[in-house]
């Protein structure tokens, strides 16, 4: 029985299985079974094909956002008003067959944007361009569903397809540590109640994936689908943003009856008309979550006009690395003004995490 077939019975097997209490173990080691044969034959299909598949993007700039819809709804005509590109727009489906590349400006920051291919139902399973289009979005820094104001659904379905593909849309990596040893079993530590699996299912999942000793912590209350997650080590996880195109078609009443019946907060815009794009750019800007640090000289000359734009979070050393990949080495302490100290020009170490707007100084041997 070849890979196909396999996968075929455990889907049946699923399907066929009445879930409840006694039967959750039992779908959920199918569950473990199915997603590592689908992860075996996707490494055949790689070694056969001989790349991965995927369109060739080069990123650039302080971060990448991919445009990710349905055909014909407005992808195209967005990034050309977000952007300086030149995307090709026309009223009919698949006017976009290679991935389209601009670059937004805002608050300081040069985004890449990507206009991709529309996808349809069924296309992390190879419909259309869909695996192409999918693979891209593994790689960005923030998703941006496009929906039509008559079809807002179809944010649950492309939420799907990516996750069929291993993509975590506005999901945290499961807060698991699993420590491999080549004896004493496999122990369970966990730190919270488990309400969603038992510690037998946890072992008897560990046994698929060929691991017959190790440690594991669980820090939180997860489920079978998370374990399996952590175990694959090729889950992506990545934030979102819904925008609803179209909107100058309907009126105020239309689109507050749709916000309500939606479970997903979005930005209604109209890429034809003009509508609302500058309030997309800050959005956009905020779910990317960048902080701006302004350089200032030893000689108290600061730099406002071209901030250097770094992820939420980052440290000095990031910032070194961001001017050079050598000042770490010649570092001997930064002196920062801002919200990330308790006075202006504290000195600071490598470790020290910055701030938005903070001004920095960073002094060398």
């Amino acid at each position: 029985m070849g890979l196909p077939e396999k996968i075929k019975k455990i889907e049946d097997d699923i399907h066929k299985t009445q879930v409840n209490k006694k039967t959750e173990h039992h779908i959920g080691l199918l569950r473990a079974k199915l997603a590592k044969l689908k992860s075996e034959m996707e490494e055949q299909q790689t070694r056969r094909s001989g790349s991965r598949l995927g369109f060739d993007v080069k990123k650039s700039g302080d971060a990448t956002v991919v445009l990710i819809g349905l055909p014909s709804v407005g992808k195209s005509t967005l990034l050309n008003r977000l952007t300086n590109a030149k995307s090709k727009v026309a009223a009919y489906q698949f006017t976009t067959l290679d991935v389209v590349p601009g670059v937004m400006e805002h608050n300081g920051a040069k985004i890449q944007v990507l206009d991709l291919p529309g996808i349809i139902k069924g296309a992390s399973s190879g419909k259309g361009l869909g695996k192409r289009v999918l693979a891209v979005a593994r790689s960005a820094d923030l998703v941006l569903f496009i929906v039509d104001v008559f079809q807002p659904e179809a944010r649950e379905l492309l939420a799907r397809e990516l996750r069929t593909t291993g993509v975590r849309v506005d999901e945290a990596p499961p807060n698991v540590a699993i420590e491999k040893a080549d004896s004493g079993g496999v122990s369970v530590a966990a730190l919270v109640k488990m309400t969603k699996m038992s510690e037998s299912l946890v072992k008897d999942i560990l046994r698929v994936y060929d691991i017959n000793g190790a440690r594991v912590v669980i820090r939180e209350d997860i489920d079978d689908q998370q374990l399996v997650d952590v175990l694959s080590g090729n889950r992506v996880y990545v934030p979102s943003l819904t925008v609803m195109n179209k909107v100058d078609l309907v009126n105020a009443g239309f689109t507050s009856e749709v916000s309500r019946k939606l479970p997903h907060r979005f930005v209604p815009v109209s890429a034809e008309a003009g509508v609302n794009i500058q309030a997309l750019k800050e959005e956009i800007y905020k779910r990317l979550d960048f902080l701006r640090i302004y350089m200032r000289r030893r000689t108290g000359e600061t730099d406002f006009e071209e901030p250097m734009v770094v992820k939420g979070g980052a440290t000095i050393a990031d910032v070194c690395d961001r001017v050079h990949r050598s000042m770490k080495d010649e570092f001997r302490y930064a002196q920062v003004w801002g919200k990330s100290v308790k006075f202006g020009g504290q000195r600071v170490g490598m470790t020290h995490r910055l701030m938005d707007q903070d001004v920095l100084t960073i002094v060398t041997k």
